[in-house]
């Protein structure tokens, strides 16, 4: 199945074809970046205009303005991030590397989550890219559709990583360039409609259309019902638009050679393009006076994108492009989280502060475990919110933003201990960065913690917690794993006993008992705990007339149905005389995938695990294979014994083991269950 939905399997010495160039690294981690200039501006006019009403057009502006010079500090940042760690981790390697492992788990709790909502926010704005289209063309509303919509986008993305990094990549990596082709194309026509003053601007009727935001205070000045609440909020959600910049250092390893140089090259590209986006659009929004609608359709982008270019065919053309390439690339933004995601789990997971399970590559040498736990997480976040747009992007940047501080902050004191060319100035810059982001954090819970921030700020410290408390578990049982070898001189017991437990006589259960009889203890013992009076009376004739290999069948009455005390007692009982070691065999039959899921019960390891706390006990799941067993009598011709297995059945005789090397038959003794 695996084959034929993700291909062929890949080996590890294929992972460096799997490593990515420039451009198609700009395409793969970059639509996170990019895209929020789709959605940055919309999230800031919908705090300004209901408190300032069209005045907020014009306050948009010194707050992109804001937003983009903490663009350039955080770029600053992070070329030196990727300078001078090229190791996958990004701001998590930065923290562990200066401030220990501990409080790098803030970074890595405050990446994880940023990636889940990533996913969440860009696929619920692609919905609505897509709603916007069908609404201004066709009149369409699909409103109640969009959640599953998302949630179908959401799969295929998991889907499509799992067939491979380079995969996703090509696939992925094209609707970024469509987006900024169109988008640029829209800013440009814009400006140059602006510049010969023809560039058409929402009518008054428009600015108060069914579903639009209403204006609050129409044609108040700047101040009219503005507060600092209003603005700290218009700058919180305007700041999602610097989410993803973090992708890049994140995602060093999947670079080709040379991997420093290659992610500075990128995220220097990939920034440059953001803040020009970042600019045109809110500069159209100032001038057409676009306004967001409560429901998240149409878009300000689409509007913007309507007014540019007019309503002929051409400009109906052009508008369908803008609209197409702003859906591919917010569904390809998620694609970012999951490069990301799985990369940072994996390398939290070596740190042993998540499951070491995270670290494993899969069948096309994706972290497929990473991918499946990003999947679900983000689904699960969709579904609460409804895939509402504006309750996702308020849990958006505090993640994101507290892993600014931390990388900024590491590398602060990364240059304070070293003495290296333009030593201050990277200090200062790194310095200035961290106390940016700082406040946006503040920022972001203050003005966002009624509106869904708080669940972060509630979750945040719940989540370092557990990562230490993970990390305190691998390092307590790697202690006492490195002290076994002191305590394995202990005292050496003469005696060895095997119970082969027995449910039914067939070649499963012969062939657990030639194992036991292949381990040559001092004892062996065929033991049946006694749950069905009538099928253990039927057992003991069928191992009577079978003669079974002389070793008598003892039956162990079990009136509680325990099974599994009943089988640790019985152990118990064997090395009570602190001269014994035990061994249980237990016959497993093992079946095909599916079949053997839904028909069979695996009870064998569930008795297995029943005494592995017991002191001188050990449990061996022998396995029959049921399968080879049913080819092999199908290959055979009548009446032949399937694979040369003797047959068991009434009259039939089991193989003996010599009497010679054979001791005699024990039954053992003493309280609990009794033996009969």
């Amino acid at each position: 199945m695996k084959r034929i939905l993700l291909g062929p399997p890949l080996v590890s010495a294929e992972l460096r074809n799997e490593k990515l160039s420039k451009p198609v690294a700009l395409g793969v981690l970059a639509p996170d970046c990019i895209s929020s200039s789709a959605y940055g501006t919309e999230q800031m006019l919908t705090q300004l205009i209901p408190a300032v009403g069209v005045a907020g057009f014009a306050l948009v502006m010194p707050v992109t303005g804001v937003i983009l010079a903490l663009l350039l500090l955080l770029t600053l940042c992070y070329r030196d991030v990727v300078t001078t760690y090229t190791r996958t981790g990004g701001s998590y390697v930065v923290a562990r590397e200066n401030f220990g492992p501990r409080v790098a788990q803030v970074s890595a709790v405050a990446l994880l989550i940023d990636y889940i909502v990533t996913v969440a926010v860009q696929t619920a704005a692609g919905t609505d890219a897509v709603a916007s289209l069908l609404h201004v063309l066709w009149q369409v509303n699909i409103d109640h559709e969009k959640l599953w919509i998302t949630a179908g986008v959401v799969c295929l993305l998991c889907y499509g990583n799992l067939r491979g990094i380079r995969e996703a990549g090509r696939a992925f990596s094209l609707p970024t360039y469509l987006f900024v082709g169109a988008t640029g194309l829209t800013v440009l026509t814009g400006m140059l409609r602006l510049a010969a003053g023809n560039l058409p601007r929402l009518s008054e009727a428009d600015l108060h259309a069914p579903g639009a935001i209403d204006t609050g205070h129409p044609g108040g000045g700047l101040l009219m019902g503005a507060s600092l609440l209003v603005l700290m909020r218009a700058f919180a959600n305007g700041g999602s638009s610097l989410t993803g910049l973090e992708a890049v250092s994140n995602g060093v390893s999947a670079f080709r050679s040379p991997q420093g140089r290659n992610a500075r090259r990128t995220l220097v590209v990939m920034s440059t393009l953001l803040g020009v986006l970042v600019l045109g659009v809110s500069t159209l929004a100032w001038q057409t006076h676009t306004v967001p609608f409560t429901s998240g359709s149409p878009t300000v982008l689409a509007q913007e994108a309507h007014l540019v270019f007019g309503q002929s065919a051409f400009g109906t053309a052009m508008f369908v492009i803008v609209q197409v390439a702003t859906a591919l690339i917010l569904y390809t933004g998620g694609n970012t989280s999951f490069n990301g995601f799985p990369f940072l789990a994996s390398f939290v997971a070596e740190d042993a502060f998540l499951p070491r399970q995270l670290t494993v590559r899969g069948h096309r040498l994706a972290f497929s475990n990473g991918i499946v736990v990003l999947t679900a997480a983000s689904l699960a976040l969709l579904v609460v919110t409804g895939g509402n747009l504006t309750k996702l992007v308020a849990l958006y940047a505090i993640g994101v933003f507290t892993g600014f501080v931390m990388a900024a902050a590491g590398l602060v004191k990364h240059h304070w201990t070293r003495r290296e060319r333009h030593r201050r100035t990277k200090i200062a810059v790194n310095a200035a960065a961290a106390l940016a982001s700082a406040a946006v954090v503040v920022v972001f819970a203050v003005s966002k913690f009624t509106e869904g921030a708080w669940m972060v700020v509630v979750v945040f410290p719940v989540g370092v917690w557990a990562l230490i408390r993970t990390n305190h578990r691998y390092r307590t049982e790697a202690d006492a794993l490195e002290a076994a070898p002191a305590s394995a001189t202990a005292t050496f017991r003469h005696r060895g006993v095997v119970h082969v437990l027995v449910d039914r006589l067939d070649l499963a259960v012969v062939n657990a008992l030639h194992h036991g009889q292949s381990l040559r203890p001092d004892e062996l013992h065929a033991v049946h705990f006694v749950i069905d009076e009538q099928h253990a009376e039927q057992l003991r004739r069928q191992w009577a007339a079978n003669r079974a290999a002389d070793v008598p069948l003892e039956l162990v009455e079990c009136p509680d149905r325990r099974l599994h005390h009943a089988v640790a007692a019985l152990a118990a009982r064997a090395t009570a005389d602190g001269h014994t070691d035990v061994t249980l065999l237990i016959p497993r039959r093992t079946y095909g995938p599916v079949s053997g899921r839904l028909l069979h019960a695996r009870a064998g390891d569930r008795l297995a695990q029943a005494v592995d706390r017991l002191p001188h006990v050990a449990a061996t799941l022998v396995p029959f294979d049921v399968r080879r067993a049913l080819r092999e009598a199908a290959a055979q011709a009548p009446g032949a014994h399937p694979g040369g297995a003797p047959p068991v059945g009434p009259g039939s005789v089991l193989p003996r083991k010599a009497a010679a090397d054979r001791p005699a038959p024990v039954v053992p003794g003493g309280g609990g269950a009794s033996i009969r």
